[in-house]
């Protein structure tokens, strides 16, 4: 371990030398540092960029997305995914406005108690926006460590991970934590990548004790992956006679939690994918439908399982609609959709029946000529 003030000050070195220039990188505004914490988890810089700009042009501090309808701020948010993180900074910017006179906390512990901050993000937030010494844990500084120690224990265990938080928090600066906090990361993301690391071009190779054994691509440790399972889902556009069909919300707890939706469910093994749909909408809103022609079909992978989705064009008959297992449901026109936040699924059954429409009218100016 004698070697890690070494690494702490090539990784400064290699920083200052030429790291990339980002726009979360041009502020100290610990707000704007938290947003873009919060967004790049498990997302990629390029798809963050242009949501990060819209994000602070519409709640360019923590009063305004305070002061924000959780609605609104679904609907900034959509397509981004990972749609707690929106249902977290929403919440946790009203706490901050109640219990912190509208200013982010500095410190790590006061941050952790805040919705949907961990200690990541904790750490980021501390070390970035307010120079503490904080360490950072994401993917890409466990793989580094790992590489660095060439660590042979099991990165899911929580002895690894708090050894590991021990091995970041013993490499951290005083001075200047957050500029080697994010070359730890950026490390990660451009060079130490996990298939084809390019280990020549690393600034602390020569410390690296995986390389010096041949042992990159075996670090780190993770345990054997299960088979991911798979389900299939209906989901039906419900129409009535006069040309609207119903989307329901989803409930705030679980999964794309506030989200708009067409109805539906998961298919039972021993039913039909059209007796699952009237049997979803009964128990979820209360009355009963007719299931006509499948529109389309979507496969979609989450983070723990995938899905086929089946949907289908449907016909209201008979009930009244309440809210049993959905937030809140509405009886809308195709044109009226863009102002709901829908999760990623929904979203293409909508490319699908603007298709549909349009191909429509145009048969129909075909008929009159």
């Amino acid at each position: 371990m004698t070697a890690l003030p070494e690494i702490t000050k090539k990784l400064l070195y290699w920083w200052d030398d030429g790291h990339a220039e980002l726009p979360w990188r041009q502020t100290s505004d610990p707000y704007a540092i938290w947003v873009a914490e919060v967004m790049l988890q498990q997302t990629q810089i390029v798809t963050v960029i242009p949501y990060y700009e819209r994000w602070l042009d519409s709640y360019p501090n923590v009063r305004e997305l305070s002061l924000a309808s959780l609605d609104e701020v679904l609907k900034m948010w959509e397509g981004l995914g990972y749609y707690g993180r929106a249902r977290n900074l929403h919440a946790a910017a009203k706490s901050i406005v109640v219990d912190h006179g509208g200013c982010l906390p500095d410190e790590v512990e006061s941050l952790r108690k805040l919705p949907g901050i961990g200690r990541y993000t904790a750490g980021a937030i501390a070390s970035i926006a307010f120079g503490k010494p904080a360490p950072v844990l994401d993917g890409n500084v466990i793989r580094v460590l790992s590489r660095l120690l060439d660590l042979e224990d099991d990165i899911s265990k929580s002895k690894t991970k708090n050894k590991l938080w021990n091995i970041a928090s013993t490499l951290v600066p005083v001075e200047r934590p957050g500029a080697f906090n994010q070359a730890l990361m950026e490390l990660g993301q451009t060079i130490c990548l996990p298939a084809e690391p390019s280990c020549h071009e690393c600034p602390i190779n020569s410390e690296c004790l995986a390389r010096a054994r041949g042992n990159q691509l075996d670090r780190p440790v993770r345990p054997r992956r299960k088979k991911t399972p798979h389900y299939d889902v209906t989901a039906g556009v419900i129409w009535q006679d006069d040309g609207r069909f119903l989307i329901a919300k989803r409930p705030l707890a679980g999964l794309l939690g506030g989200l708009w939706e067409f109805p539906g469910g998961k298919k039972e093994a021993d039913e039909s994918l059209r007796d699952a749909l009237r049997r979803e909408i009964l128990e979820e809103l209360g009355f009963e439908i007719e299931v006509g022609q499948l529109l389309t079909t979507i496969k979609h992978a989450y983070t723990h399982f995938r899905i086929t989705l089946h949907a289908f064009h449907a016909r209201y008959r008979s009930g009244t609609p309440k809210n049993l297992e959905v937030a809140d449901h509405s009886w809308v026109y195709l044109d009226e959709l863009e102002r709901y936040a829908f999760a990623a699924t929904d979203r293409k059954i909508i490319e699908q029946l603007q298709l549909e429409f349009d191909v429509s009218r145009i048969d129909k100016q075909v008929e009159t000529v």
